[in-house]
């Protein structure tokens, strides 16, 4: 039975006994933190989370990649630690991306961010020992972590909640929540993932078309990301007639998901594109984005830091 958290049924409800012990152990948990009983790793360098406190996607790694495109133009050493959801690593060992990494093994959106970033990108379920890493192994002067809000074994300089909507606003499993809402008032900076399209490139070719390019074509539109809804209204809005076919959050696609009766072109996003390597084919396509950040929070961001 899938249960949809962002809206209200008699399940979510049923469900509300189960959120109140839920919202009882994290504050125990956070307490413990606080009290000094469960360890906070501090660091010799400026760590800054890019987080939520909702399940789902939100755009966190668009607004990772842009900061780690900011703070690269100000000549600093960026390293980004990741817990690699949906990979299969399983030990603590961490785990560095480069060309050869599999997705299926790190995760798609450390690979993303490696890809599009070149930087040093660690991945462990421990993200405090994979930040240690980063800064023991390759001298990073500062470290962006990609989710972790809730991490508090990982000591940080700055956090950044990227919020989307609270849904039904029940905490987990009745609803989206992971923490309270009154969690914002702790953060330093609430802000949401404002992205913006850029251009169609090939998969195969690597050709960049404009972004009329589609328009008034009929195309396959994939997107295994968590708001699909969002990617597909994008294409809508660029004139595109669309054959919609959303996944799961972190799907891991085979060539067969993508072998359709009409030949349309495939339009996909780029956390999607890194999972499908060994298949791509000139009919693939990505949509380009770039996540934009205010002027005046990156001026905040860094006199903070």
């Amino acid at each position: 039975m899938i249960i949809d958290l962002n809206t209200s049924s008699i399940v979510h409800y049923l469900l509300l006994p189960l959120s109140v012990v839920f919202y009882v152990l994290s504050l125990i948990r956070r307490g413990l933190y606080r009290l000094g009983l469960f360890t906070t790793h501090q660091f010799s360098v400026p760590v800054i989370v890019v987080g939520n406190i909702t399940v789902g996607g939100t755009g966190k790694t668009p607004i990772v990649i842009a900061l780690v495109e900011h703070f690269k133009q100000q000549g600093k050493k960026v390293g980004v630690v990741s817990r690699g959801y949906g990979g299969k690593l399983q030990d603590s060992t961490s785990q560095l991306v480069d060309e050869h990494s599999r997705t299926d093994r790190v995760g798609d959106e450390p690979m993303l961010i490696y890809q599009q970033t070149k930087v040093a990108v660690m991945v462990n379920k421990n993200r405090a020992q994979a930040v240690q890493d980063l800064i023991t192994q390759h001298k990073v002067g500062i470290v962006i972590s990609d989710d972790g809000l809730q991490h508090y074994g990982m000591g940080r300089a700055v956090e950044i909640c990227v919020e989307n909507g609270f849904g039904n606003g029940f905490l987990l499993p009745a609803g989206p929540l992971r923490e309270s809402k009154k969690r914002l008032k702790s953060v330093d900076f609430v802000m949401q993932s404002i992205l913006k399209p850029i251009a169609f490139i090939n998969l195969k070719t690597q050709q960049k078309q404009p972004l009329d390019y589609f328009q008034g074509q009929t195309c396959h539109a994939v997107a295994g990301i968590g708001k699909p809804n969002k990617f597909f209204s994008t294409l809508i809005d660029l004139g595109i007639h669309l054959i919609q076919h959303p996944f799961k959050d972190h799907h891991l696609f085979v060539a067969h998901d993508l072998n359709f009766k009409e030949t349309h072109p495939i339009l996909m996003t780029a956390k999607d594109c890194v999972k499908c390597t060994p298949f791509i084919d000139e009919n693939m396509w990505v949509l380009q984005v770039e996540a934009q950040l205010d002027e005046d929070f990156l001026q905040q961001l860094d006199a903070k830091l």
